[in-house]
């Protein structure tokens, strides 16, 4: 079996030539159950999904499990518990289409007066007013896996950001925000991705179509910290994470993912390297995808911390393997691990902006690039600025930026050495005065 399916069952369709379509029909009649749903029973509706219409408020898409709900009902939302009436109703035939009313087992939309999109919560059941009804479940909503800051260049231009980001939600409800205040960035947003082509993408309209110049920190994901009276609690910002030795804390997990990657057999011993570097483990599954001993495809699944794939993996997966690696990869839960807070301070003063989560094993090479990356952007000034990276206390790599020093001795012609020597020693005293005060 390949991608654990049946090759008896594979449908041969050509949709260039027709071949074989009319038997896809067939076939989704044979193949599919028809809705369980009675339409005599009560009404039970359930959300998934929604978009921002800016003349008629939130269209709801709705599944309609059991019962008929028709124009002009009042219907009502089990999560938030508010009532609205059904303006208009509807199939998507591909476009809106009204029917004037929607029964069990189709799909369809509705606009109700809903006027804010965060009252639209996926996978929320709605009911008739009056007759209550118990939730469907089996129905998860997104959760946002890869979480960075976002702060404008110009610390004025934070309104016009918000309100940028908060019309992008408005048709992707799958991005979170939150507030978020740096002391060196100033007001910005936390946003909550699911991942981080997601957050590219999110990135680019921000720039595309609103013009907006941002800044977006490294992306972090979400840590899980159990406290020793049995409380947890989930960290989304590194400047959140508890200090190494609290006493409270008996232990942090890090998210796992289980990742698929398909690539021929030539690069095979590449990819189990790439995934050894960033701590992959338990390679379970790998298996010939062909027959061919020319061009044969290979598939290797292992685990993998997701904190390891959200900055620079898939780049070097394309690198090692010429373009030709695919990657996909789904949650396998939460694992104990030995992550700690880096810090970085500019001139011995931190900067909680580019906090971060590391590894024990990577706290040298990560802080040693780091605080290289830094020292290159950074621009130099009248006074030596030192960046150090520091983990549970210890400075663990550093960097110097040198001052920019005025030639003083280009007009002393002649004379002794230490004529010159003198003229420096005084301009390097009031240099150290300044960057004292």
């Amino acid at each position: 079996m390949t991608f654990g399916i049946d090759p008896s069952e594979i449908l041969h369709v050509s949709a260039k030539t027709g071949f074989g379509v009319d038997g896809v029909l067939q076939e989704i009649v044979r193949r599919i159950p028809p809705p369980p749903g009675r339409i005599s029973a009560p009404l039970r509706a359930l959300l998934f999904d929604s978009f921002f219409d800016h003349y008629r408020g939130v269209i709801m898409l709705l599944s309609i499990e059991s019962g008929v709900l028709k124009k002009g009902d009042r219907i009502m939302s089990i999560h938030t518990s508010k009532k609205y009436e059904i303006l208009d109703i509807g199939v998507m035939h591909p476009g809106e289409t009204p029917t004037g009313s929607l029964r069990a087992g189709q799909v369809g939309y509705i606009v109700c007066n809903m006027k804010d999109p965060t009252e639209a919560h996926i996978g929320d059941t709605f009911h008739l007013v009056g007759k209550p009804m118990e939730p469907l479940i089996g129905f998860l909503p997104n959760k946002p896996m890869v979480f960075a800051g976002v702060f404008p260049f110009d610390t004025s231009e934070f309104p016009r950001l918000e309100e940028s980001i908060k019309r992008l939600t408005l048709t992707d409800r799958s991005v979170t925000v939150q507030r978020e205040s740096s002391t060196a960035l100033g007001q910005g947003c936390r946003l909550g991705f699911l991942g981080t082509l997601h957050m590219d993408v999110f990135r680019q309209r921000l720039e595309d179509e609103y013009d907006a110049n941002v800044l977006i920190t490294a992306p972090t994901v979400p840590y899980k910290v159990i406290y020793r009276n049995g409380t947890e609690s989930v960290i989304r910002n590194p400047t959140e994470f508890p200090d190494h030795g609290d006493p409270k804390v008996v232990e942090i997990q890090e998210p796992y993912v289980k990742g698929t990657i398909i690539v021929p057999q030539e690069y095979v011993g590449g990819m189990m390297e790439l995934c050894s570097e960033h701590r992959g483990e338990d390679f379970s599954d790998i298996r010939y995808l062909d027959s061919s001993t020319a061009s044969a495809r290979v598939l290797l699944e292992c685990r993998l911390p997701l904190g390891e794939i959200v900055t620079d993996f898939f780049e070097k997966l394309k690198g090692r393997s010429s373009g030709f690696a695919s990657f996909d990869y789904e949650e396998d839960g939460y694992e104990r691990s030995s992550v700690h807070k880096m810090t970085f301070l500019l001139n011995n003063s931190p900067v909680d902006a580019l906090a971060m989560i590391v590894h024990q094993s990577a706290h040298e090479s990560v802080g040693r690039n780091w605080a290289l990356k830094l020292k290159e952007v950074i621009p130099r000034q009248v006074f030596e600025v030192p960046i150090q990276a520091v983990v549970k206390g210890k400075v663990v790599a550093r960097e110097t930026i040198s001052a920019m020093r005025k030639d003083v001795t280009a007009g002393l012609y002649g004379g002794h050495f230490e004529r010159k020597a003198s003229v420096i020693k005084d301009q390097y005293s009031v240099m150290t005065e300044m960057a004292s005060s």
